[in-house]
């Protein structure tokens, strides 16, 4: 199977990197902070959303700005301890690309945004960060400003997402979507095309733009 694209739109972590064990033992701290019951805590979906949205499910609303002010410290000072390491296949598929052609588009604050793909090496061009939007996925406005950001039609681009919400943003914006079963099994996802992870596909320039392969 081949796809054609102008440009590509990734979420980040489950995606390119995980520091999915960073999450949960930051946000758990947080809970604990700020006095949420484990089963609260439980219930609370926590990946593929921006910080401030899971705040508002568990706190009243004239604490959610310190809260959510409270998980980015958190996040963000964990970094440098390990929190983040490549998924198989990152680095080889990101240096197929035209640094122009891509873009990541993440549900976390810019500041962590930026400090996770820099630990290991990720330096993107274009990023779109909670910071910038209004509304989280799975409303399509962030893959939305993806595509506008790299001058880019979004019936033109292929988004890359491990979760579902992420996934039903990039449906509703229009683009081709291609899933990794990097947090959810295979069956959890709909997808135009669902793989293991980035190493499960191969990526190269063409006349027309990008062609993105499935490796036989």
């Amino acid at each position: 199977m081949r796809i054609h694209a102008q440009a590509l739109l990734f979420g980040n972590d489950g995606t390119l990197v995980s520091s999915l064990a960073s999450v949960r033992r930051c946000r758990t701290r947080w809970a604990v902070e700020y006095g949420i019951t484990a089963e609260r805590f439980g219930r609370a979906e926590l990946h593929g959303r921006p910080a401030g949205e899971t705040a508002a499910d568990l706190l009243p609303a004239g604490v959610v700005p310190q809260a959510v002010a409270r998980i980015e410290q958190l996040e963000v000072e964990d970094v440098p301890n390990g929190a983040v390491h490549l998924l198989p296949g990152t680095r080889a598929f990101l240096d197929a690309l035209p640094a122009d052609r891509w873009a990541v588009v993440t549900s976390a604050a810019r500041r962590l945004a930026e400090a996770r793909p820099d630990a290991v090496g990720i330096l993107p061009e274009t990023l779109v960060a909670a910071d910038d939007i209004t509304h989280g996925k799975p409303h399509p406005e962030p893959y939305l400003l993806g595509a506008r950001a790299l001058g880019v039609d979004p019936s033109a681009c292929v988004v890359f997402e491990d979760a579902p919400a992420g996934l039903r943003a990039g449906r509703a914006a229009g683009m081709t979507t291609v899933a990794l079963a990097t947090t959810h099994g295979a069956g959890e996802l709909d997808a135009d095309l669902v793989v293991t992870d980035l190493s499960a596909l191969s990526a190269r320039g063409t006349g027309e733009g990008l062609g993105i392969t499935v490796r036989g």
